[in-house]
């Protein structure tokens, strides 16, 4: 279970970075993709807080 949980942390951290990366390419952000892309982000950090707490379990 372990193995599993590691994959999708890497998973979603690498995902996360990808958003990171592409909003600090870039210089001219709308606010309403700023907005999207930080949406994402939320769900990403809220998935791997759970993987976090689930691995520690």
């Amino acid at each position: 279970m372990d193995k599993k949980i590691d994959v999708a942390i890497e998973y979603y951290t690498s995902k996360g970075q990808k958003i990171l990366d592409k909003v600090n390419k870039r210089n001219n952000v709308s606010a309403d993709e700023l907005i999207k892309l930080g949406e994402e982000m939320a769900i990403i950090e809220y998935k791997l807080t759970a993987l976090e707490i689930a691995k520690t379990n």
